[in-house]
């Protein structure tokens, strides 16, 4: 049987319709991690992960307030639940700091540890910040490490969805 089909690009898709509407991301929002990969595991489907620096929340660059900043409409992003959001984010600086990274490559080497079919898929808005992204590819976590990471963000622990209601509501994983 001939099999020309060798990539298939599927987003925001539940485990219950097997895949026919898949999530493919980890910012914060771990609701992949029970809902998608095992039906993935099961297939044998790998995972290209987006949105790994929870739109420059981990990336270190992300401050509130700015008005005109489209992320002012997501839950995750916030006034009542930027600051706890925050927090989270500076103890995950402190994990960073402690292994001698940055709190993207931290990110970015922490999605990638969780299993070797998940890629993530890293955006940088400048060469500079994909320069500073790329080195998390050498970025080795001990399993003291991801105890480590989990203490600092466990799972759960971020505050607003990623999307406002509306879109939400469309896509099969949660928060």
């Amino acid at each position: 049987m001939r099999r020309d089909l060798i990539n298939l690009d599927l987003s925001d898709v539940d485990a219950d319709d097997r895949l026919l509407r898949a999530c493919s991301t980890w910012r914060l929002s771990r609701a992949v991690e029970a809902d998608v990969l095992p039906t993935l595991r099961e297939l044998g489907i790998g995972l290209t992960a987006y949105g790994v620096l929870s739109r420059g929340l981990l990336s270190g660059y992300w401050v509130p307030g700015r008005a005109d900043d489209p992320r002012n409409h997501s839950p995750r992003f916030s006034a009542e639940n930027a600051s706890h959001n925050l927090a989270l984010v500076e103890a995950l600086r402190r994990v960073a700091d402690a292994k001698g990274c940055t709190l993207a490559q931290l990110a970015i080497a922490w999605v990638a540890a969780q299993d070797p079919s998940i890629v993530p898929l890293v955006g940088a808005r400048t060469r500079q910040r994909l320069a500073k992204a790329l080195p998390a590819l050498d970025v080795e976590l001990s399993a003291d490490d991801l105890e480590e990471i989990e203490a600092a963000v466990p799972k759960g622990a971020a505050r607003g969805d990623r999307y406002p209601a509306a879109f939400m509501s469309s896509l099969g994983v949660g928060n």
